[in-house]
């Protein structure tokens, strides 16, 4: 099979395409043929070695893909060949044993059916962006149906992902971004008001959607830029989450003191177990009921990793970069 291999950590370069034997699973593993393998942006700080978590070299990349159930290990029950399945490894994403393969050797929790609605492209897109996006509302922020949520930067796979899992869960959803191609995927994928981010008066337009009262929840894609920005639109208890962020920043304290504001950290790779397992089981409903439709922007050949890795932080992209082995 071929694989990604990472022997060393730097640029982009160092993706490159291995051959090696398929794997076969253990007892209680399952062998996935992936079909479509998702790219993040976190797996990009991983390959450069700056990530605060390192694999061991050499390593596969990537968390995210889906395809179908190819053989099961003999005390594996809950799937069979043939099943179609998207793979998310989450808090395990480093570990080595990635979906940037033609072939992935996974445990069962961390398969989850695919709704034969769903391509496998979307599949690849579900694993981080979806969990990173309802963890983010609805455990870190505890947001709530009627409250008003600002995605800061709402055109990338978790931006669209926040969008809508917000708006299916009863919120008024306010998304911005930086080209009208993004926008426009922004609007139809829910949000109630979308504004460009590079206007200089967007921040006014944004309070006046509220009504002058602020956003309950603001989910921050780019901290380093955005988040002094974003304590100015809180409303009263109102709550920033810190999802993205690339470099320090310079904030008032005095913009979370009148409104009894939060600021809150996360990752997705410090969710347990069992809140893991509910939070897919809420997405597999979204995605079979129609609700969720992960954006694919790119389908990327396998052999062109490092120019995925490159996409994927470029400004202004939208929606979702996949493998496709």
């Amino acid at each position: 099979m071929r694989r990604i291999l990472v022997r060393e950590f730097g640029n982009p370069t160092v993706l490159r395409i291995d051959e090696t034997a398929t794997p076969a699973p253990g007892p209680s593993e399952v062998l996935v043929r992936i079909r479509a393998a998702g790219v993040n942006p976190v797996e990009t700080f991983i390959r450069s070695g700056t990530y605060a978590r390192k694999p061991g070299l050499p390593y596969v990349p990537g968390s995210d893909g889906a395809g179908e159930v190819e053989t099961v290990g003999v005390e594996v029950s809950s799937f069979r060949s043939g099943d179609r399945v998207y793979v998310a490894h989450d808090n395990v994403a480093v570990a080595g044993a990635g979906t940037y393969a033609d072939y992935a050797v996974c445990a069962p929790a961390q398969l989850h059916r695919l709704p034969d609605r769903v391509s496998f492209a979307q599949g690849a897109a579900i694993g981080v962006p979806y969990t990173t996006a309802w963890r983010a509302l609805f455990v870190r922020a505890h947001a709530k149906p009627a409250e008003t949520v600002l995605v800061h930067g709402a055109t990338g796979g978790v931006g669209i992902a926040a969008v809508e899992i917000a708006r299916a869960q009863g919120l008024m959803v306010i998304g911005t971004g930086g080209t009208d191609a993004g926008r426009q995927a922004v609007r139809e994928h829910g949000a109630d008001f979308v504004f460009d981010h590079r206007d200089p008066g967007y921040l006014d337009q944004i309070m006046r959607a509220t009504g002058g009262r602020g956003v309950d929840v603001g989910l921050e894609m780019a901290a380093h830029i955005n988040l002094d920005k974003d304590l100015g639109l809180l409303a009263k208890g109102g709550r920033v989450v810190i999802i993205g962020n690339r470099g320090r920043i310079e904030i008032d304290p005095r913009g979370t003191m009148a409104r009894d504001a939060a600021i809150l950290g996360m990752t997705i790779f410090n969710a347990p177990p069992g809140e893991l397992a509910s939070i897919h089981a809420a997405i597999v409903a979204g995605l079979s009921s129609g609700v969720l439709s992960p954006l694919v922007a790119q389908e990327i050949p396998l052999a062109e990793a490092a120019r995925a890795h490159d996409a994927v932080l470029e400004p202004g992209a939208h929606g979702k970069i996949v493998l496709v082995p």
